[in-house]
């Protein structure tokens, strides 16, 4: 599948050919470069490494510092794979934009990681009710989460009940997501919709 790796900028709005005011993610996309090719003779299936956003030499590790030597390019912050990759002929080195890849129209899919909200009840996590009556002898019951299991049998609580805990920071795909607007020379990509994560988070952008 052809992609790329982003950083999400924020949220803007623009107007369309009808004018229609179109909500859209901002994302800045590459340019990418290929860290690695690997074919199904070498390592049994076919996919391109790239690399996106700068890290420091001082925290990249010897081996990774060596990676990237082999392919002539600073130390990266995120490297991921893409498997059959086949929009561009590309070689260890090179890099990849965002025009080379999308198209304005093109169906999408983004993956990114939730904004994470800490521990929460219930009522926030996962939308529970609460008693939502203080009256008749109830104390302190709006929001809590009532009875989890039964006490002779089965003595146990069930693996998978809802309770309280950390809410959000999950890895999130949402699909189907139409690129309107690209702007090559600030290697911006417009994406309908929102996309999961704060500003500065890193989206992977994947072509259907």
């Amino acid at each position: 599948m052809n992609g790329l790796i982003g950083k999400k900028i924020g949220m803007t709005s623009i107007y369309d050919s009808t004018g229609r005011n179109i909500a859209c993610t901002v994302i800045e996309t590459g340019p990418c470069v290929v860290t690695q090719i690997k074919t199904s003779d070498t390592d049994g299936y076919n996919a391109l490494q790239l690399g996106f956003g700068e890290a420091k030499v001082k925290n990249t590790t010897k081996a990774l510092k060596g990676h990237f030597e082999a392919a002539n390019t600073t130390p990266k912050s995120n490297v991921i794979e893409f498997r059959d990759f086949n929009a561009v002929s590309k070689s260890i080195g090179d890099a990849i934009t965002v025009d080379e890849i999308f198209s304005e129209g093109d169906s999408i899919n983004a993956i990114g990681q939730s904004r994470g909200k800490g521990f929460q009840g219930v009522v926030k996590r996962h939308a529970f009710a609460g008693v939502n009556d203080a009256t008749h002898g109830q104390h302190n019951r709006q929001r809590a989460p009532g009875s989890i299991g039964a006490s002779s049998y089965p003595s146990r609580v069930f693996k998978g009940m809802r309770m309280a805990g950390r809410d959000g920071n999950d890895r999130i795909k949402i699909k189907n997501l139409r690129v309107v607007k690209i702007f090559a020379d600030k290697n911006l990509i417009l994406v309908k919709g929102a996309i999961p994560g704060h500003n500065g988070s890193t989206v992977i952008l994947e072509k259907k």
